[in-house]
């Protein structure tokens, strides 16, 4: 933490392409924005299909070692990785505020949790345990084991420019596989700025590949026609994750896919009220709610409704709002003009549907695409928030009367990725986390990610599941051998 704060202007800013700084083949490039000033942080490279071929090639070429190594020959340089970011987490947090526009807190939060997927998978390496088992009827042995799936292809967004490309990248060079990562094109100079890391750390030139473009579309179907891609890991949207499993299953790749998400938090009357509330902003304003599991639709047992909506509110309210990178600062800005737009819609929306505006709800007279935290009590089922993703500082209050109404509610969403139980009956707890259609839930907790955890959700909320032990597997296929001795 001691690192000095980084030369901006010395940060990279090509395309990064067997272990060197490129231009992209066409020579274009796109600007960068701070979203707390408006004012443009940097032109980066934007790369082409032609690039996106000699990035396939690099990792392709650089795979074929890799693989063969020990697992603990490749166990031993993410266990370096994780140390050489650990210790520039604050060059790390910087960066990210600069581009994503994350408070200060928040950015080293990210950095700590980006670092931490090298050292979890550093340690899954050495774990892709297999079988041998006597077949009881043909007699044969069977022989289990897993090997690395092919060449990945990595794409990220822009709310957690560092931890999504790192949640991806450790366990795909754990399972022995080389890599080509598509980071969002609003943010993509944190994970540009990763490469030297990683290169220092032993990872080989050409393994990983980072190719930053403004045409993700083309570049993407491209590669996924490649014979050698065998994976398609993609964190974004569900429309967007609904295209690219069309183009994986013209392949037949394995696809990884962690989308979008419409997260209940259910309070219940038994409740500890500053636990639920403390759990409640965590999991709202964690990354000021631009996240798949931020909180977006808050049940509160309408007999402690009251008092937990004005807890909230004093807190929502009591956030200072401004310039991410400087001291003292809860909120920054949101990540563009347009997610700020939609953040006011919604609120707009409420309000106009019977919504009461508790605090916030405006657009402070300044540069920079910042929404003051608000809090909207009295939330009609009809409002648009309660249907869609918020992806902003926005707690939208309903109030329920049972356990079975509510839980008939939270489920009432085509996503299922994280939901949020608060009570202190234990019992009643886990009976409602096994009823709640969701692939993660918090319980008397607002966080659920963990790298030593699998991430990941059902219905529209995505495929396949990231960290845990689950998260080295998806790039690995199983092979069984029969054999007699």
């Amino acid at each position: 933490m001691n690192s000095p704060r980084p030369n901006f202007e010395l940060a990279p800013t090509n395309l990064w392409i067997g272990g060197e700084w490129r231009e992209g083949a066409a020579g274009e490039r796109f600007n960068i924005l701070n979203p707390a000033t408006e004012e443009v942080l940097a032109s980066v490279a934007s790369a082409e299909i032609e690039d996106a071929d000699a990035a396939l090639d690099a990792a392709a070429t650089a795979m074929a070692d890799w693989a063969a190594r020990t697992p603990r020959d490749r166990s031993e340089v993410l266990r370096k990785a994780w140390e050489l970011m650990t210790a520039r987490l604050d060059e790390f947090a910087h960066l990210i505020t600069l581009e994503n526009g994350k408070a200060r807190a928040d950015a080293v939060g990210e950095a700590t949790y980006a670092a931490e997927f090298f050292r979890w998978f550093a340690e899954e390496a050495v774990r892709a345990d297999g079988i041998i088992a006597h077949a009881p009827a043909s007699g044969a042995r069977i022989i289990v084991q897993h090997k690395p799936a092919g060449l990945a292809v990595l794409v990220t967004p822009w709310n957690y420019p560092a931890a999504m490309g790192t949640r991806k990248i450790a366990p795909a060079l754990a399972a022995g596989c080389g890599v080509v990562i598509k980071p969002a094109s609003e943010t993509p100079l944190t994970m540009l700025a990763l490469m030297p890391l990683l290169e220092e750390a032993g990872v080989p030139k050409g393994l990983v590949n980072v190719l930053p473009s403004r045409k993700t579309g083309p570049m993407v179907d491209h590669m996924l026609l490649d014979p050698r891609v065998r994976v398609i890991s993609f964190t974004g949207s569900t429309a967007v994750g609904r295209i690219l499993l069309h183009s994986a299953a013209d392949q037949v790749l394995k696809p990884a896919m962690e989308l979008g998400g419409n997260a209940p938090c259910i309070v219940f009357e038994d409740a500890d009220i500053e636990t639920a509330v403390e759990g409640t902003m965590l999991a709202k304003m964690r990354n000021l709610g631009e996240a798949c599991t931020a909180a977006n639709r808050i049940y509160v047992h309408e007999d402690v409704a009251r008092s937990f909506t004005r807890r909230l509110t004093e807190r929502m309210a009591a956030l200072t709002v401004g310039d991410g990178t400087d001291p003292g600062v809860d909120v920054g800005p949101l990540v563009n003009a347009e997610t700020r737009d939609k953040v006011a819609e919604f609120v707009a929306d409420a309000v106009a549907k019977g919504a009461t505006l508790e605090c916030g709800g405006s657009t402070p007279n300044r540069p920079g695409f910042f929404y003051t935290p608000t809090v909207l009590s009295g939330v009609p089922d009809s409002a648009d928030c309660v249907r869609d993703e918020i992806f902003g500082p926005v707690a939208a209050i309903q109030t329920f009367r049972d356990e079975a109404e509510v839980i008939d509610r939270a489920n009432d969403t085509e996503y299922g990725l994280v939901a949020y139980v608060f009570t202190e009956d234990m019992r009643r707890g886990m009976q409602v986390c096994e009823k709640l259609d969701f692939g993660m839930v918090g319980l008397n907790r607002g966080l659920v990610s963990d790298p030593a955890a699998p991430f990941g959700g059902t219905k529209q909320s995505g495929l396949g599941r990231e960290g845990g032990h689950e998260g080295m597997l998806e790039f690995m296929e199983t092979q069984y051998i029969s054999a007699s001795w």
